[in-house]
C-alpha cells in the first residue's frame, strides 16, 4: 500500500485515493455526502496561487475544497 497523504500536500496533476476519513472533524460528514468516501479516486485539476483552495474532479463532476475542511481525509496516490 502506497503512503498515506493529506490534502495539504496535494499538487496538480495528482491522481489519489482516499484512503481514510477521520469522522471526528467538523466538515467530515459533508464531505462524505459531497462524494468523498473511502477508496474514491479523484484527479486534482488546479490549485490556487497561494494553495487555497483546491479544485479536484470527482465522480465526473469538480469541486472545489479549503485546506483546512479537508484535513480529515487521507489519500494515497494511484499508480
Amino acid at each position: 500500500m502506497a503512503d498515506t497523504l493529506t490534502f495539504d500536500n496535494l499538487k496538480k496533476g495528482m491522481r489519489v485515493r482516499i484512503a481514510g476519513v477521520s469522522e471526528e472533524a467538523p466538515f467530515c460528514g459533508r464531505l462524505m455526502e459531497l462524494g468523498l468516501t473511502p477508496d474514491a479516486e479523484f484527479t486534482v485539476i488546479k490549485v490556487a496561487p497561494l494553495g487555497d483552495p483546491v479544485e479536484i474532479d470527482l465522480r465526473g463532476y469538480k469541486l472545489c475544497l479549503r485546506r483546512s475542511e479537508c484535513s480529515c481525509l487521507k489519500v494515497a496516490l494511484v499508480d
